[in-house]
């Protein structure tokens, strides 16, 4: 049904499972009907601000309840989600609150004197609300809108009624994206796509909410990736549009101990993670020693990135009744494929069931041939976003029209086996040419990634005056042990062709990851230069 929208299952939910608990934070707990009437008042508060239907709305924020009751604030009053990376500070922090045209701005207290020196370059910014206890007394900067409205007083204080508006499934969220590929771009999704690929497309609000209501089961969810990222954010809007429980984390950084203490604490019964960057110290958690009664896990998922096999298979003896859910998908696609491991089946790393309307484009975009190896793009048909927000070229190359059908071309690329399954390559756009053969650096990365003794790699493609470029690698190691490339090559050769093997492999005592899982691709290349 095209007209579904968050905001009316939300309020429908509200009225059918209000006595339910929907957030969790530490020991602070907050039911449906308590978020249902903060999420108004919040929604109140920005349309008394002059944020009309379509303003945008930035999420510059940790995971925290403040996170889920602005979203609903936002989709009630008919404003657009915007996330921003905390990660980002000044040139793409300004870029990212800019071009998305954002009109308030949500922030957690400890990012006031980043927002505080970029407000004046921010001309459409009317409001700021701080999360927490910062103090405008501790900065000198001049503050020139109303940087300081506190979001608890907000959503503690007035009409807490619901907002008359007609809402609609075209009513739309924006996904930025990150920058390795330029600047961070918005993904445009309508409302109603997006809970298609939850699987509820058809029904009315009020039907889905009766059918939860008369339930037993409550989905208890923790999203230990942060909320700023596609695979935080969509797993947890799926476990509240089924009326579910969201388990948060409250330390700055994730810390598996914490993580690993609320799934025994709060009965956990799915968790979303972004690969091995999560994996592995959750299972360096548990290898340590404290036990964890973590039997009420059925899922744990992860996408975004590469999860290794041999990740999955470790998770499965400390999870007895868990399955690992390995999401193929991105900002620009969900829902291209999935693989499910469990304790009686351990399917390889990269290698996926599609999902509805996926198949796999050649360059002249005719769909390959299953089985016949030729690799090529992959592409999605039916729920697929709008385009990037004021990038129509862009647009126009990422959601083609081919043959009377919209298509997502999301950048990666693969094969389609003779038995139907999805083989991931990599990403196009990473593809190195060397000597006239392309090297998937994914592809690398997965082959180091399995020896014993490396935790975690990066390839890159650098220019090269005889092959154009060369295949290079850092890699990071268990206890900082030394491993050449002389060392790792036997165990390559039994992997990858000898064209694919790194030139040189560098070592690095830290992981340049983001705090989303991803490669920081800019603090690879600049170990390079």
């Amino acid at each position: 049904m095209d007209g579904l929208n968050f905001a009316d299952l939300f309020e429908a939910l509200a009225r059918e499972v209000g006595e339910r608990t929907a957030l969790i934070h530490g020991e602070r707990s907050i039911k449906w009907a308590e978020f249902d009437q903060r999420s108004n008042r919040l929604a109140r508060w920005l349309q008394d601000k002059g944020l009309a239907p379509g303003a945008k709305v930035g999420f510059y924020l940790r995971n925290s309840p403040a996170y889920c009751e602005l979203f609903a604030a936002c989709v009630k009053a008919r404003l657009v989600h915007v996330n921003v990376n905390y990660r980002y500070v000044d040139r793409e922090l300004h870029h990212v609150l800019d071009n998305a045209d954002v009109e308030a701005l949500v922030f957690d207290a400890d990012f006031a004197p980043q927002v505080l020196k970029l407000q004046s370059r921010l001309p459409k910014l009317k409001v700021g609300i701080q999360v927490n206890d910062y103090h405008p007394a501790e900065s000198s900067e001049p503050d020139t809108f109303e940087m300081y409205a506190d979001f608890e007083q907000i959503c503690s204080k007035g009409d807490d009624s619901p907002l008359k508006l007609e809402r609609s499934g075209d009513d739309l969220l924006f996904m930025y994206t990150g920058g390795t590929t330029g600047m961070p771009k918005a993904v445009m999704w309508r409302q109603a796509d997006r809970i298609a690929i939850f699987g509820m497309a058809e029904g009315t609000p009020e039907a889905h909410a009766r059918t939860i209501a008369g339930s037993a089961a409550v989905p208890i969810h923790l999203p230990a990736c942060p909320l700023m990222h596609s695979t935080g954010l969509t797993s947890t809007l799926s476990a509240l549009c089924r009326g579910g429980t969201v388990v948060t984390l409250k330390s700055r950084r994730f810390d598996p101990i914490e993580c690993l203490r609320e799934i025994e604490r709060n009965q956990v019964q799915s968790v979303a993670i972004v690969g091995d960057a999560f994996a592995i110290p959750i299972l360096d958690a548990l290898r340590d020693g404290e036990r964890f009664d973590l039997r009420s896990v059925k899922t744990i998922r992860s996408a975004g990135v590469m999860w290794r096999d041999t990740c999955k298979s470790a998770l499965q003896a400390y999870f007895p009744n868990a399955l690992m859910h390995d999401s193929f998908g991105s900002s620009e696609g969900s829902g291209l494929g999935v693989s499910i491991s469990g304790p009686e089946e351990l399917v390889p790393t990269g290698v996926f069931r599609p999902g509805p309307g996926v198949t796999v484009l050649a360059e002249d975009f005719r769909e390959v041939i299953p089985g016949s190896g030729e690799a090529g793009m992959i592409a999605k048909s039916g729920n697929v976003p709008v385009g990037y927000y004021k990038d129509p070229e862009r647009s126009a190359r990422t959601f083609p029209v081919i043959n009377g059908i919209r298509y997502t071309l999301p950048g990666d690329w693969g094969t389609i086996e003779a038995d139907g399954t999805l083989k991931l390559l990599g990403r196009g756009s990473g593809c190195i040419n060397t000597g006239g053969e392309k090297v998937y650096p994914e592809e690398v990365e997965e082959a180091l990634k399995s020896h014993p003794g490396v935790v975690d790699a990066f390839v890159v493609g650098m220019p090269d005056p005889k092959w154009g470029q060369c295949v290079l690698a850092v890699i990071c190691t268990r206890q900082d042990e030394s491993l050449s490339l002389d060392d790792l090559r036997p165990y390559l050769d039994a992997r990858l062709a000898r064209y694919k093997h790194p030139k040189e492999v560098f070592q690095m005592s830290e992981a340049p990851r983001a705090p989303n899982g991803k490669a920081d691709l800019a603090a690879v290349g600049a170990f390079f230069t």
